[in-house]
């Protein structure tokens, strides 16, 4: 603190007073600048205390009209005045929070609450804090009363005079009785509280405010702890430093947000690989697809079904879109429809309906009576090219395009996908028309167009399958199980697991892929399941028409990788509970290896049918609406009252 020669200037020095007289200096006005702003509401005693008991009396002379010119210089630097606050807000004040290092450091050893003082502090107490001021107004206060002993020019503001002279109660009972109202609540306590050991033990601390870092789970808790909320960045990806920061002022995030923060300095950067597989800040790139991706697989569900052209819908779709086998609903879905529903939009809006607000509908497309509707993540729309589609018609001279096939296709990052919805011709002899179907299609399909091939040196410009890296091709192939109703019927009665090897054997479809000449370099996922065609409507029987079709694994889902394990099929099933129809919905659940790719394709931009998002989630509420009143209406008809 600067000496009283230094706040009264260079030429004036304070006179000596007698030794029974006591002085007080004028009382600062809490002004910023004021060269003697540090003697707000401070007493400068400069005599021992008189046995006088009578008041003491202030001068309201000021001193400064009778000090001589001088020559005005700049004060010494001191520290910025601040308002004067009550005790309860110094004390909340004082409250030293943990930064964000402190904080990441105490995550490998110390929960954050933690809150015992042999961590936080590891050397003795110092007191950096002022001495507590009692109001903001402009008032004096009177001298204490000093020890004997207490030197006379010691300023009251030194960490010394928390000792004895600044007792709390001292300052509120002298206060009161020279007239001021001193801002201080009255069950203060007489004195201080005693000192304190800094490294000191407590049970009741240790169960309420300590994890004992030497329990067994203590470790494996703190892992989760740290690395849940960035479970979606990978494990390739460290946890953000300012992720795990619980309470810091200087924290720059919410440690909720999935978000990696995005340093100023990588923003300012001008990389000549913008757009590339190499930058880093890249929307198709590796380190985008690490974060969503971290094993680098997609979910993809893709399902078939010959709806018959049958108007009527099941009432749920649950056991189509959301099978009881799969725990996790998928990242894609994309389901033909053969014959479809004379309403194309409502199926639509079913679908929508079905898998809620977190899925959007991509792209959808229609040729004649085939649908091909694609569902993905709203989350996942930003990293989708342009959805292109293209269509090949197998029977020219019908009016009402029932044969042929529909192709859609776009680049996930940097994959390309080709979905490809096929009605072959019908008949259990017309095996060759079939293959014939197959060749116009692979042949007629015109895609990609403006989308980029992926790897074009290994296109075969006759073969469309060939210029994706991920193919499925679904639909009713209309291949039949040889060797009559009968034979068939009797391998039906006996075990499936025996049953269906048995049936695989007589599969047209199956012998022509042998052949190679159908689906050359398509694979199916093991089959495990009965024959989808063909059923009595409503009922799980087949054909007991005078017609008496042979059961047959009409609808199926192939697959094809451009490169090696790519594609990992995980489920391949029928959904007996759908019966609507003469045919069962089929559907595969699959793995998808999906790899970075560039920005300098022509994306979707996000956009998806935002109508049919918003038709579907208020079918959702109002079933939801509807469910509820009659749970209520239910539950108020079983209760009997009595008058």
């Amino acid at each position: 603190m600067p000496s009283k020669s230094g706040c009264l200037g260079r030429s004036q020095v304070p006179s000596p007073q007698p030794p029974g007289h006591t002085r007080l200096r004028p009382v600062g006005r809490m002004l910023r600048g004021r060269p003697d702003a540090d003697t707000d509401l401070a007493i400068h005693p400069e005599s021992p205390p008189s046995d006088n008991k009578s008041p003491v009396k202030i001068s309201t002379e000021d001193p400064q009209s009778k000090a001589r010119p001088f020559t005005p210089k700049p004060p010494p630097p001191r520290p910025k005045l601040e308002r004067a606050l009550s005790l309860d807000e110094k004390g909340w004040r004082r409250r030293r929070l943990q930064t964000s290092h402190e904080d990441l450091a105490a995550q490998n050893g110390a929960s954050p609450s933690r809150g015992s003082l042999q961590e936080r502090v590891p050397g003795p107490p110092t007191h950096t804090c002022s001495p507590p001021r009692l109001s903001t107004s402009l008032q004096e206060i009177p001298t204490p009363r000093r020890a004997p002993g207490r030197a006379p020019g010691r300023a009251r503001g030194s960490p010394s005079s928390l000792d004895n002279s600044a007792s709390l109660d001292l300052l509120y009972r002298e206060g009161a009785s020279a007239g001021s109202t001193p801002r201080l609540a009255s069950g203060l306590p007489s004195c201080l509280l005693p000192a304190m050991d800094w490294n000191f033990a407590s049970d009741s601390l240790r169960t309420a405010n300590k994890v004992d870092a030497d329990h067994a789970d203590y470790k494996l808790h703190l892992q989760t702890r740290l690395f849940r909320a960035h479970s979606s960045l990978g494990p390739s990806q460290p946890p953000s430093p300012l992720a795990c920061d619980h309470c810091s002022l200087h924290s720059a995030k919410s440690s909720f947000s999935l978000l990696a923060p995005v340093r100023a300095k990588d923003v300012r950067s001008r990389s000549y690989l913008e757009g590339s597989l190499l930058a880093s800040g890249a929307l198709m790139g590796a380190e985008e697809l690490a974060r969503y991706f971290p094993d680098r697989s997609v979910g993809l569900f893709v399902a078939t079904w010959n709806m018959q052209g049958q108007k009527e819908l099941p009432p749920n779709l649950d056991e189509l879109l959301l099978p009881a086998e799969a725990d996790y609903a998928q990242d894609l879905y994309v389901i033909g429809v053969q014959e479809g529903c004379s309403d194309r939009r409502e199926w639509e809006t079913r679908l929508q309906e079905t898998l809620g607000p977190h899925y959007v509908m991509l792209h959808s497309a229609a040729h004649g009576a085939l649908y091909v509707s694609v569902l993905l993540r709203r989350d996942l729309i930003w990293f989708c090219s342009e959805v292109e589609s293209s269509t090949v018609t197998t029977r020219i001279v019908s009016h009402i395009k029932t044969k042929g096939a529909l192709g859609v296709g776009f680049t996930f990052f940097g994959t390309s996908f080709l979905f490809i919805t096929s009605h072959f011709t019908s008949g259990d002899g017309k095996v060759s028309e079939r293959l014939l179907d197959y060749s116009k299609t692979i042949q007629g399909l015109a895609l990609p167009k403006n989308v980029p091939d992926t790897c074009p040196y290994r296109s075969d410009s006759a073969d469309v399958t060939t210029r994706f890296d991920g193919v499925f091709w679904f639909g009713d192939f209309n291949f039949r199980l040889s060797g009559g109703r009968v034979a068939v019927e009797a391998i039906l009665k006996q075990d499936l697991g025996v049953s269906v090897p048995a049936l695989l054997q007589l599969d047209q479809l199956t012998r022509e892929m042998k052949k190679g000449s159908i689906f050359k370099g398509f694979q199916e996922p093991d089959i495990h399941f009965l024959p989808s065609y063909k059923f009595d409507i409503g009922k799980d029987s087949y054909d007991t028409t005078s017609k008496q079709r042979t059961p047959s694994y009409t609808d199926r889902v192939m697959y094809r990788s451009r490169h090696r394990d790519d594609i990992c099929p995980i489920k391949y099933s029928s959904c007996p509970g759908i019966k609507t129809s003469d045919h069962r919905p089929v559907y595969g659940l699959f793995r998808v290896k999906v790899r970075p790719g560039r920005d300098n394709i022509p994306l979707a931009a996000g956009k998806f049918d935002r109508e049919l998002y918003l038709i579907g989630i208020k079918r959702r509420i109002s079933k939801e609406i509807q469910r509820q009143r009659a749970l209520k209406t239910q539950h108020s008809s079983t209760v009997c009252t009595v008058s």
